[in-house]
Order: structure tokens, then sequence, then C-alpha cells
């Protein structure tokens, strides 16, 4: 795995990644993880955290909720992320490079390309902190937000 950047303890603590499992989570009220995903929410909010996502991410969350919930609710979605003060982060050339790598590394795990992007991105970032249901996030060494 490559090094991740050194950063002060504070400044890596405030950092948290978010997955397409956390917004679905919070967007559909009928979501098993629906309670647990606001309470995480909550508290990130009033801990003044810095969330971070990447443009793969968005638009994979976008695909899941247009097939899910219908236009309507996507469009929202997506329109609220946009304005919202989350940082997305766009994946680069390295990012893919390195994602492949994590695929070909970890084959015997299913992470997807999404996946293995985030993960990257999250490696050069310094995030270590997830806000997921997504398993694959623990498996890759990350810290997995619980409500």
């Amino acid at each position: 795995m490559i090094a991740r950047p050194r950063l002060s303890p504070l400044v890596a603590r405030s950092r948290v990644f978010v997955d397409t499992s956390a917004f679905f989570a919070l967007v559909d009220s009928h979501a098993q993880e629906h309670a647990g995903a606001l309470a995480i929410q909550t508290r990130l909010i009033e801990e003044r955290r810095r969330l971070f996502t990447t443009n793969f991410v968005l638009a994979e969350t976008h695909a899941l909720v247009l097939a899910r919930l219908g236009r309507a609710v996507a469009g929202r979605v997506l329109r609220q992320l946009d304005q919202s003060t989350l940082t997305i982060v766009r994946a680069g050339r390295a990012d893919e490079q390195w994602a492949r790598e994590i695929l070909y590394r970890y084959d015997d795990k299913d992470f997807s390309l999404t996946d293995a992007i985030s993960f990257a991105v999250m490696d050069r970032l310094g995030i270590a902190q997830a806000f997921t249901f997504d398993r694959h996030f623990a498996q890759y060494g990350f810290v997995v937000l619980a409500p």
C-alpha cells in the first residue's frame, strides 16, 4: 500500500470520506441504515468535520438514486450535493493507476473500480476515516464510522 501523507492528527481527524452507501442511506428513509446514517451525519456536522468524496462516487450515487428512487429525487440529491460544503475530488490519472494496482493486489476481494478510486484518493489526501456502509473500506484498512 502507498504511504499515506503525514498530516497533523487534528487535520487528519477532521477529514472524512463519504461513500455512495452513506449518501443513499441518508436519502432513502426506508433503507436499513437510514437512522444510523442520520446519527453519523449529525455527529459530523456537530464536530465540523470536512467531508470529501469523488466524482466517481457522485456519479455512482446519482445512478443508484435514479434507479431506485426516480429522476426527481436523483436530480434533487445532485443539486443538494453540488450546493453543499462537500469537497468533490476529481480522480486523476495517477488515482486511476493506483486504483488498478489496488484491484490487482487485492485479487481476493471484490472491490469495484469506484471503491478502488475512493481508496486511492483517500490514500493521496491522507483520509483515514470513511462514512460508509460498504465493508470494503474496512477490508482495505480504513476506519469506518459507526452510529
